[in-house]
């Protein structure tokens, strides 16, 4: 098998200062978010409070796959490029290509619906001022966070997502004792889990919306392997990192999910409303009688929008600057600054998705839902790149001659956990606007916005397939050079 080389350039590099810590909040702090907090409610008038549970725990087995699989791959390859790396190594340096930006649009656009979020937020405590006031301190903000040192930038995402999980604790406890009477009056019980159609509603149909649903909600657990590249002694702090997060996002999604469902009737028509003032976080600190419990939410789902742009702005700009370190993006965009920060990059990655932002302003707001719903299916498209990576990365492994108890992470269930969450990963993605295909006629303008994604990444990744000719790598051929 091929041996690393030391660099023996004395240019800028990035530092290696993201502890396990860390590595384990950035990880939480992309996918706890509003789709906890806000998206919940809806899932569980939809789908029960049984379609529901299901629809989050096939996710999070399906996530526990995925994160297994990039931990083997970071923990003996850990670069700021992450997926792209992988890709372009392990299966076709056009798919790499295609992953790279794939993955930095995506979390692009979303600065810029984070930045939408926040003026909401903000709107609700100060309804009169001026959008643009708050979407550009929020923007500031995230700047400022990321053009901090690699260091700064974990400590600020540490404190942000150690609120929101502290939020959840909470209200899981509080959850607890409502349901058998301690606080909030009488025992509930699992009376809201039996009335009318519960625990499940809808049907199958309803639950596969659910299935979408659920796969949004847990985008983020990936920014483990950009934040990789930036990671002491990435051998030990990937593992231990990747053990904790899939526990606690599953454990807080589900326990979540079942507090709510318990105390909450899916009959209730507030669970459709994704205002702050409704979330069913909000809902249930009422009913246990908490007077402020609305102006509390609006405040923590700020720090949980801020968290997630902050992280999107981080990844993003690594991949960006990765892309242009490889010849495969501007060159001035893959500079470092003397503390390691890709600075060029962080500026380009911010003025896009400002301008995304501020598509919102002009006409119907058509154009920025079109780059919104591109962007959540990048998501998938990222995902099912790490399952195929993975696949070709062990298959390599073995083929060159190498011993998997010498990986310093071994994925469990391979090759049925890459191969399901390949499956589950393309059922997702074919699966996002189902109902624009049933009944009489297809609604062709919804299909469009839903799945302008796809044929987005396939073009770009088969013109530079086409142009310099690539193929897929042979697994005797694959590239095991650390960078």
């Amino acid at each position: 098998m091929a041996k690393t080389s030391p660099s023996s350039s004395n240019a800028p590099q990035l530092k290696r200062s993201l502890k396990a810590r860390h590595l384990t909040m950035i990880s939480l702090g992309g996918s706890i978010g509003t789709g906890i907090f806000l998206a919940s409610g809806g899932a569980i008038h939809t789908a029960g409070p049984g379609g529901a549970l299901l629809a989050y725990a096939a996710v999070g087995i399906m996530v526990y796959f995925l994160m297994t699989s990039l931990a083997e791959m970071a923990a003996y390859m850990p670069v700021a490029g992450s997926f792209k790396v992988y890709a372009t190594k392990f299966v076709d340096p056009a798919f790499g290509f295609a992953i790279g930006w794939n993955y930095w649009y995506n979390w692009a656009i979303t600065i810029a619906a984070e930045l939408a979020a926040v003026v909401l937020i903000m709107k609700f405590w100060f309804p009169d001022s001026p959008s643009y006031i708050w979407s550009a301190i929020a923007l500031l903000l995230m700047f400022g966070f990321n053009y901090m040192s690699v260091k700064g930038f974990g400590e600020a995402e540490f404190w942000f997502s150690l609120i929101k999980v502290i939020t959840v604790i909470i209200f899981i406890i509080i959850g607890f004792l409502m349901i058998f009477g301690i606080m909030g009056g009488e025992a509930i019980g699992f009376t809201n889990f039996t009335i009318e159609d519960a625990p499940f509603n809808g049907g199958f149909f309803a639950i596969l919306g659910i299935f979408m649903a659920a796969g949004f909600s847990f985008q983020g657990t990936e920014l483990l392997g950009v934040a990789a590249g930036e990671s002491k002694d990435p051998g030990k702090t990937i593992p231990k990192a990747v053990s904790t997060v899939f526990w606690r996002i599953l454990l807080f999604y589900i326990l979540s999910i079942f507090v709510i469902g318990m105390i909450l009737p899916y009959t209730d028509p507030r669970l459709l409303s994704e205002s702050v003032s409704v979330s069913p976080f909000t809902l249930v600190f009422e009913r246990a009688g908490f007077a402020f419990a609305a102006s509390v939410m609006n405040a923590i789902i700020l720090t949980a929008v801020l968290s997630a742009g902050n992280s999107g702005m981080y990844a993003s700009t690594r991949m960006l600057w990765d892309l242009a370190r490889d010849g495969k993006a501007p060159k001035f965009l893959g500079k470092l600054d003397k503390r390691g920060v890709p600075v060029n990059a962080l500026i380009a990655t911010t003025l896009v998705g400002s301008l995304a932002f501020l598509s919102t302003f002009f006409g119907d707001g058509t154009v920025y839902v079109w780059l919104l719903n591109a962007s959540g299916m990048a998501g998938f498209v990222t995902w099912l790149g790490i399952a195929i990576s993975h696949y070709r990365f062990r298959r390599a492994y073995v083929a060159q001659g190498g011993n998997i108890d010498d990986l310093p992470y071994r994925a469990r269930f391979f090759p049925l956990g890459p191969l399901l969450a390949l499956v589950l990963c393309t059922f997702i993605i074919l699966g996002q606007n189902f109902q624009a295909f049933i009944g009489g006629e297809i609604d062709w303008n919804g299909a469009l916005v839903s799945y302008i994604g796809l044929p987005l990444f396939l073009i770009v990744w088969l013109v530079y397939k086409v142009k310099f000719k690539t193929k897929l790598i042979p697994l005797k051929d694959c590239d095991f050079d650390k960078e």
